[in-house]
């Protein structure tokens, strides 16, 4: 019985060593487990300040990259309102030196016919800078337009008074133009102003 008995004692106390074994390398465990949870913390706080200084270095580079951007439009923006004033300027540069041989011509005109009594020295002159003012304008894309005889046409016609019709198919019709009308690149320049047949 006393062998027994001691065999049991033994076993009891095995047991009870191998829980005291077992409590405690649990506990083990349990710390090895907390403790790369803790390492594991201090990089993610780590990760966070420099997640926060990264954020605040882009930050700051972005609102340096809208300043440039900014001044640059500005500066864009001042440029060509003063490109767009210089152009409304001199918009008619061309147009007008253009122009200048003609007066030019008018003004020889006038001097050679001062003292001449024919008149039709004089006529023929002047018709030929009315044809090279005509074709200077064409050049610049300035045409006439044909009005008389034509249905009149508020798109194209500005009616001064209505007269009687001189004939049946002229009702309705361009009678006389008092101003010629003219197209710029075939869009209206200058309505004609018409006398219209009733």
């Amino acid at each position: 019985m006393s062998i027994g008995k001691g065999i049991a004692t033994e076993r009891a106390t095995d047991t009870d060593m191998s829980k005291k074994d077992q409590a405690s390398q649990e506990e083990l465990e349990q710390q090895d487990v907390d403790q790369p949870t803790n390492e594991a913390a201090e990089p993610t706080d780590n990760t966070e300040m420099s997640t926060e200084d990264t954020l605040r270095a882009e930050l700051a580079e972005m609102k340096d990259k809208y300043t440039r951007l900014y001044a640059e439009f500005d500066n864009f923006r001042k440029r060509t309102s003063k490109e767009r004033i210089d152009m409304l300027k001199n918009a008619g540069k061309d147009v007008l030196i253009d122009l200048l041989p003609l007066m030019d011509d008018f003004d020889r005109a006038l001097k050679a016919n001062e003292n001449s009594d024919d008149a039709s020295a004089v006529i023929e002159g002047f018709t030929l800078i009315q044809q090279k003012f005509q074709k200077t304008l064409e050049n610049k894309g300035v045409k006439p337009m044909d009005s008389i005889g034509k249905p009149f046409d508020v798109e194209f016609h500005e009616a001064i008074t209505n007269i009687p019709a001189p004939s049946e198919d002229m009702k309705g019709k361009v009678v006389d133009a008092i101003e010629k009308g003219y197209y710029l690149n075939d869009q209206v320049l200058r309505y004609a102003k018409v006398v219209v047949g009733q």
